[in-house]
């Protein structure tokens, strides 16, 4: 038994938990873990987060506002923030990404669209980071140092390096131009449960910040885990529009944001094929290669549908990333 373990089990028989069993209940990309805990009369989450790497502050703080706004955050039962542990509500182990299907998609959708709407009208983003441009482009670099030169060995010569600044400054614009919200940064399908009662349960929010209102769209409908056919995707995201529209959270038109909706999403899959070959090199997890050649495809798609990202476009058809990627992986 490792020493977090036996704190663990001490901790737990201090706040009263005597009978109970414990199995891993998910891990995610960062030095959090969780265990399931079960009695016989109840089943509680248990986030291990250790203090020095994953503070419980942020979690806590946010999981209130979420909570406060009317929204299926999981709610803190106890807490030991001196050797980072938090007892949680659990939510089951049914998330959305389990559960979508062309049966699903429709009703799954719409819960998680209402409470996004729900989210960017009233949870409180006052004390949140601001989504501004030094986090965007620190977060674009991940693409160029840990996907394009870590992993696939790749420099830039002069010409590509000028396409690819002008390609970071124009996502950067296009993010700064939109209106700021409430923005969860993972709001996809491996963090959304689907619950009997006020779906989703919202899992994985403490890094939320105060950004563009396109960015939780993207990673719900352009999600890295599961594809839908385009003209479903485009449908989504023009109803939301219309919605938020509606609720005056927009005043721009259809067109503008969907080409909001575009540029975020390049830049958010330019930072997720980043960190996904990150989290292989640096901490040996490797599983997340499998979904980059997802966000490769959307990246194409997407660049060649946007005039402003034309030099993007050219930038990685000449790499061939595709095939580059494919052949450091034997496929």
């Amino acid at each position: 038994m490792n020493d977090r373990r036996q704190l663990l089990d001490l901790w737990l028989q201090q706040a009263g938990y005597r009978d109970y069993r414990l199995q891993r209940a998910s891990e995610d990309a960062s030095f959090r873990s969780y265990l399931r805990l079960e009695t016989a009369t109840q089943s509680l989450i248990v986030m291990d987060a250790p203090p020095d790497q994953e503070p419980c502050d942020r979690f806590i703080a946010i999981a209130g506002s979420l909570r406060d706004a009317g929204l299926n955050a999981p709610e803190i039962i106890a807490s030991n923030l001196e050797h980072g542990f938090l007892l949680l509500t659990d939510f089951g182990s049914r998330d959305y990404l389990s559960q979508l299907n062309s049966q699903s998609e429709a009703v799954l959708y719409a819960d998680a669209l209402a409470a996004l709407l729900q989210m960017q009208q009233h949870a409180d983003k006052t004390d949140l980071p601001d989504y501004d441009a030094a986090m965007l482009l620190r977060e674009l670099d991940l693409f160029h140092d840990w996907f394009l030169l870590e992993l696939l060995g790749i420099k830039l010569d002069a010409a590509q390096q000028s396409l690819w600044l002008e390609t970071r400054q124009i996502l950067v614009d296009s993010a700064l131009s939109q209106p700021q919200v409430f923005v969860h940064r993972d709001y996809h399908s491996r963090n959304l449960m689907v619950v009997e009662q006020n779906n989703p349960g919202i899992l994985d929010f403490q890094d939320a910040v105060s950004g563009p209102i396109t960015y939780d769209l993207v990673s719900l409908l352009r999600d890295c885990y599961i594809a839908w056919p385009h003209a479903r995707v485009q449908q989504l995201v023009l109803g939301y529009y219309e919605t938020a529209r509606a609720h005056e959270l927009v005043n721009t038109g259809a067109e503008q944001f969907m080409s909001w909706f575009n540029l975020m999403g390049i830049q958010r899959h330019l930072k997720v094929a980043g960190i996904f070959s990150r989290l292989k090199i640096r901490d040996g997890k490797a599983r997340y290669l499998d979904d980059i050649p997802l966000t490769l495809d959307y990246l194409l798609q997407v660049c060649r549908e946007e005039k402003s990202t034309a030099g993007l476009c050219t930038l990685l058809e000449q790499l061939d990333l595709r095939a580059r990627f494919n052949a450091l992986r034997g496929d």
